[in-house]
């Protein structure tokens, strides 16, 4: 049983590999992949999503922990309602305890994400002083608020990573801000594309295939971002990242 120690150990763990991977050259797509891992394993939460603003303010789906929440998520921005449009658009955190109890903030996203199997939702702005980049989005299968010390960890979790990209040295004014954001949402479609490759190539569920993509970028030290492409244009490539064949915690497609 994790003691209070062992949590806040494990919570300084993933503030300082956060800060760790803010570097020259660093991959924004992995920094926001880390994230939304992080707030799985360390919060009250089952599953998380991350959303950022494009060149023309419009809010798009970078990073998520699970396909469940990819589809939540591009749901709520297609419906332009949702816990993390208002998140994003106020600048404060958004709760929502239990979606399905009445007055519906956002009935179509609320019923969207109840398909999905999530019941209650915690947003939060990723915010520095008055700029507001995008909003990191906290899933629950069931009902409940989100403790006040889990709300101020998610709020330190997504700080670190906005100050990264809001401070990262290469950026110096708002015009190359927004190309490197512009940038990590080319790049995820890139890496969606990737996946695709893979699982065709194999009986790996899309999931699965971005698991052993982002591990194969980890171990080569490259940018997740250059394998994916790698992977798109070379079937070398994407057979060494399949390897090895059969990993003890493969996931296959559901073949009914």
């Amino acid at each position: 049983m994790k003691t209070a120690d062992d949590h806040e150990a494990a919570l300084a763990e993933a503030l300082v590999d956060l800060a760790d991977t803010l570097v020259d050259d660093y991959d924004v797509i992995d920094v926001l992949d880390r994230l939304a891992e992080y707030c799985v394993r360390l919060l009250p939460a089952d599953a998380a999503g991350i959303v950022l603003s494009d060149q023309r303010g419009r809010l798009r789906v970078v990073s998520c922990s699970t396909e469940q929440v990819r589809v939540a998520e591009l749901f709520q921005l297609e419906a332009d309602e949702g816990p993390c449009l208002d998140a994003f658009r106020t600048g404060e955190q958004v709760s929502a305890p239990d979606l399905r109890e009445p007055p519906q903030r956002w009935p179509r996203f609320a019923e969207r994400a109840g398909a999905e199997g999530f019941r209650a939702v915690h947003a939060v702005p990723m915010r520095l002083r008055g700029e507001t980049i995008g909003a990191l989005n906290l899933f629950r299968a069931e009902p409940g608020a989100l403790p006040h010390s889990a709300a101020r960890t998610a709020r330190a979790l997504a700080d670190v990573a906005t100050i990264g990209i809001l401070h990262e040295q290469s950026v110096r004014r708002a015009d190359l801000l927004a190309e490197q954001l512009q940038g990590a949402l080319n790049s995820r479609v890139i890496i969606e594309q990737a996946k695709g490759v893979l699982a065709g190539r194999s009986e790996l569920d899309p999931a699965a295939a971005f698991v052993l993509l982002r591990n194969h970028a980890r171990s080569t030290n490259q940018l997740l971002s250059a394998l994916a492409l790698a992977v798109i244009s070379d079937n070398a490539v994407a057979d060494a990242v399949l390897q090895p064949a059969e990993p003890p915690n493969r996931q296959r497609r559901d073949r009914r």
